[in-house]
């Protein structure tokens, strides 16, 4: 008996999706998202506002978009991705539909559902995609893990307390903990 392939879905699958349903395509495979809680929400909120204030302030062309924002990893119709933050360096990668190709830094907020998503697959995706740094912001554990893609440096893992220097901006310097209520 031959073995079942599994299905493997396409940006279609996306776009036909019933308001207010969202889901991210991986490599075909659908992954389905739960609604984010307050925490998640004040963390995107706060690194939203921290991020484009700090590239405001030095002038920078760099844009930061928080989910909902669509990132078409690949150049085919099986990866779509919506990370909690977004920056693009490479202004010409935006249309209006969202980004083609790999931002420069992503953030990702870990919740139960979203855990072996955001330490596995996004990781090796997002890593082999292009992606310069990788935030995995962890609010049960309040850890942070740092991948610096571009260096090659090992992952660093700081917690809500520490000063977090970001890898692609040397002066931009994160605490967490001052962006909770």
């Amino acid at each position: 008996m031959p073995l079942l392939q599994p299905t493997l879905y396409t940006l279609d699958y996306i776009y036909q999706l019933p308001e207010g349903k969202r889901s991210e395509l991986i490599d075909g495979q659908i992954y389905d998202m739960a609604p984010p809680t307050r925490i998640h929400q004040e963390i995107v909120s706060g690194l939203h506002y921290k991020i484009r204030d700090f590239i405001d302030s030095k002038h920078g062309s760099c844009r930061v978009y928080p989910a909902p924002f669509a990132v078409f990893l690949n150049a085919d119709d099986r990866n779509y991705v919506e990370p909690d933050i977004s920056v693009v360096c490479q202004t010409d990668k935006l249309n209006e539909k969202g980004c083609n190709g790999a931002p420069d830094w992503i953030i990702e907020i870990a919740s139960p559902g979203t855990k072996y998503v955001d330490y596995g697959v996004k990781l090796y995706k997002y890593r082999t995609a292009g992606v310069r740094e990788y935030w995995i912001v962890n609010p049960m554990t309040r850890i942070v893990n740092v991948y610096d893609f571009e260096h090659e440096v090992k992952t660093d893992q700081y917690t809500f307390q520490d000063e977090i220097p970001s890898c692609i901006y040397s002066e931009l310097i994160l605490r967490l903990e001052d962006l909770l209520y």
